[in-house]
């Protein structure tokens, strides 16, 4: 009997993973599975739970599948634990947004499949991006995250490092995902994000940023929206990266700066539909670094945070703030999806 170990986020999509459970468990044994329930309790609680398991079972010859139960934010916590090892991601999306599962050919509504292909799916090497910089203040709720065993060491004192799986964003975007923390509980979905990204847009106050990407000449301007990314969507569905492959040797980036209030309204729609590429002049393309700081009154880069905050998110999680350093890694994680995907 093949062995599984599910951490559930019994609070996913407001209470409803937790309730919807039970009936996930039945249909797990009926296919045959030897499952083991782990129940998350707090913010991070999948990632102790996930390395604890890698650190039990990584040298086994028999490992178990390690299933994130929830939705894309359960899904990063238990690929934080289990990165750089050869135990084997499956995910079953229960969540809001549910992304990540996406990307891997799996739908919320399509449970069939999920049961399928952790049952007889394929496990691709996906890469994933390092993210380290300054951990962003408490929030209600939401503590300011610390170093973490299961991360590696930072590179400069003072900073804390977390990894990308799905997408990191800086500017509005990531304004919204702030927001979420504290608003809108009462809206699902892709709607929850459209609602929020409306009423950030309407109080957004301009950040100039200095960003590098890659070898090429810094950028100066202001930061409306910076997306570097691992899978095609983030945000429940929004098309930021149209196209994009996990498997890919290099992230996919796409920078928009200096919109006004009123283009970034505009751009909700063609985001969604991945049609926002080359609208004024946002670019997209592949990228393995992207350094983001604020610059000092001569436009110069400091190693300062912005002021007000500007944060950069590790897939949807707000939980950094600049100065930051994004950098792609290759073969980070090892991931259970569906027979086809569009990008294999």
């Amino acid at each position: 009997m093949a062995s599984m170990h599910c951490i559930i986020n019994p609070a996913g999509r407001d209470g409803s993973t937790g309730k919807r459970w039970p009936k996930i468990l039945k249909r797990l044994v009926e296919d045959g599975w030897d499952v083991e329930t782990h129940l998350t309790e707090r913010v991070g609680h999948a990632t102790e739970i996930a390395y604890e398991l890698r650190n039990r079972f990584e040298n086994e010859d028999q490992k178990p599948l390690i299933v994130a139960v929830g939705g894309d934010g359960t899904a990063h916590e238990v690929a934080s634990g289990l990165r750089g090892s050869s135990l084997v991601l499956g995910l079953i999306p229960t969540g809001s947004g549910n992304d990540l599962a996406m990307a891997h050919g799996l739908h919320r509504k399509k449970m069939d499949l999920t049961f399928q292909t952790l049952l007889n799916g394929v496990d691709r090497s996906v890469g994933a991006l390092r993210l380290e910089g300054k951990a962003a203040p408490d929030a209600p709720g939401y503590p300011a995250i610390k170093i973490r065993d299961c991360d590696g060491p930072v590179e400069v004192e003072g900073n804390v490092v977390r990894w990308v799986f799905l997408e990191s964003d800086c500017g509005v975007t990531s304004l919204t995902s702030r927001a979420k923390l504290t608003r809108g509980k009462w809206i699902r979905g892709s709607m929850k994000y459209t609602y929020l990204g409306l009423t950030e847009v309407l109080k957004w106050k301009k950040r100039q940023a200095w960003i590098k990407i890659d070898n090429e000449e810094p950028k100066r301007g202001v930061l409306s929206m910076v997306a570097f990314t691992m899978c095609e969507t983030f945000g429940g569905g929004y098309k930021v990266s149209p196209k994009a492959s996990p498997q890919a040797k290099h992230g996919h980036l796409t920078v928009a700066l200096n919109l006004s209030k009123l283009q970034m309204i505009r751009l909700m729609g063609p985001l969604r539909k991945g049609k926002h590429v080359n609208m004024w002049d946002i670019s997209h393309g592949p990228a393995k670094r992207l350094e983001i700081r604020a610059v000092d009154g001569d436009g110069n880069p400091t190693g300062l945070p912005h002021s007000p905050p500007l944060f950069v998110q590790s897939d949807g999680e707000p939980c950094i703030q600049t100065p930051a350093i994004l950098q792609f890694m290759p073969d980070q994680l090892l991931v259970r999806g569906a027979l086809k995907v569009d990008w294999a």
